[in-house]
C-alpha cells in the first residue's frame, strides 16, 4: 500500500516549473498496461493491447491540482479535434488526496470540466507506479504500435506535444503559436509555492504547533513573512488538513501571485468572508471537496491576504497560486 506522501516532493507544485519540453522516450518502450483501475468513466474498461493501431495520449490528473486543471482545456481540445483522425486520449485519475478516490467526486470532475474521453480512475496509484510516474500533470504518447514515444511533465509545451501527435496521424505541424496558452501564469514572476495545511508537509504555517497534529487554540504572528500562512483559533491538524473546530476561525496568507486557489472542503455549507490587503472580495461558499478561487488579481505583487470562517467543520487542505 502507498505511503500517503510517498510522491510529496513531486506533486502539483513541482509542475508549476514546466518540467522540460516534450521529450522523446530515450529507446523504445511499450506502454504498460492500466492496472488495478478502481472504475473506468465515459468508456468500457480499456487494454493497451486494444488501443493498438491508435495514437494514445495517456494524461495524468488529479481534480484538485490546479496545474492539472490548467492543462486540461488542451487535452479536451486534442481529443475533440482528432479523435476523428485516430487520437485516443485515456485520463489517468491518480489522486493525491483521499476525497479524490470517491467515484462520485471524481465524477461531478469529470462533468464539471467537460471531460468526454475515457478517465481511469487509479485509485491506489497501482497504473501511476506501472508508467513510473512522478507529476501531476504528466502526458505520455503512445505510437500506433504501442511505443511511448514522448512525454511531458508539467504545464506548458502545447503546441510541441500538438505538433507531436499530429505527426503520428500523418497531419502538417502547426508553425504557430495560436494554441499557447494566453491565460497561463508568468511562472518568472509567480513568487508563491503550494502550501500545506496538514501536518505531514507543513512547511508555510507560521503558527506556532501547526507542524504537529492534534488540536489546539491557535494565534496568528503580528507580521508574516512572504509565503506564509497563520491560523486564528480552534483547529485540529491532521496528517493532510486543517479542520476548523472552534465556532469560527481565520486564515491569514502573505503572497506573491495573481490568483490564489484553495483545496477546502466543509461538511455544510459554509460562507467565507475574504479580504485582500484588507479590502473585501467576493465571498465564496464552500462544501464539496474540491479546488475554489479565493482571489484574481492584474498583477503579481504581494499581498495579505484574510479568510474569515464563520462557523466549524471547514477542512482545509492546500492553498495553490496562479
Amino acid at each position: 500500500m502507498r505511503h500517503p506522501f510517498r510522491h510529496a516532493l513531486l506533486a502539483c507544485v513541482l509542475a508549476l516549473t514546466a518540467l522540460g519540453v516534450v521529450r522523446p522516450a530515450a529507446a523504445a518502450q511499450t506502454a504498460p498496461e492500466f492496472a488495478d483501475i478502481a472504475a473506468w468513466h465515459n468508456s468500457k474498461p480499456l487494454t493497451m493491447r486494444q488501443l493498438r493501431g491508435k495514437v494514445v495520449l495517456i494524461d495524468f490528473w488529479a481534480y484538485s491540482c490546479i496545474n492539472c486543471l490548467r492543462t486540461l482545456p488542451h487535452v479536451t481540445r486534442w481529443y475533440d479535434q482528432y479523435k476523428d483522425k485516430g487520437l485516443v486520449v485515456v485520463g489517468v485519475h491518480s489522486p493525491e488526496f483521499p476525497f479524490e478516490k470517491q467515484e462520485g467526486n471524481v465524477r461531478d470532475a469529470i462533468a464539471r470540466y467537460g471531460i468526454h474521453y475515457p478517465v481511469a480512475q487509479d485509485n491506489d496509484l497501482a497504473t501511476w507506479d506501472a508508467w513510473r510516474n512522478q507529476y501531476w500533470p504528466a502526458e505520455y504518447l503512445v505510437d500506433q504500435r504501442g511505443n511511448v514515444i514522448a512525454h511531458h511533465f508539467g504545464e506548458g509545451n502545447y503546441l510541441e506535444m500538438e505538433n507531436a501527435i499530429r505527426t503520428l496521424l500523418g497531419l502538417p505541424r502547426l508553425t504557430d503559436a495560436a494554441t499557447a496558452d494566453k491565460d497561463a501564469p508568468d511562472f518568472t514572476q509567480l513568487g508563491s509555492p503550494e502550501m500545506y495545511f496538514g501536518a505531514d508537509r507543513s512547511q508555510n504555517n507560521a503558527s506556532a504547533g501547526g507542524d504537529r497534529t492534534g488540536t489546539r487554540d491557535f494565534t496568528a504572528p503580528s507580521r508574516l513573512d512572504l509565503n506564509r500562512f497563520a491560523l486564528v483559533g480552534r483547529w485540529e491538524i491532521g496528517r493532510q488538513n486543517a479542520s476548523l473546530v472552534g465556532p469560527s476561525g481565520e486564515i491569514r496568507l502573505h503572497f506573491k501571485a495573481k490568483k490564489v486557489h484553495i483545496v477546502a472542503s466543509a461538511n455544510d455549507p459554509v460562507t467565507l468572508e475574504v479580504l485582500v490587503d484588507g479590502k473585501p472580495q467576493a465571498p465564496v461558499t464552500v462544501q464539496k471537496s474540491m479546488l475554489y478561487t479565493l482571489y484574481s488579481g492584474e498583477d503579481y505583487k504581494d499581498h495579505v491576504l484574510t479568510i474569515r470562517v464563520p462557523k466549524a467543520n471547514f477542512h482545509a487542505f492546500t492553498f495553490t497560486f496562479g
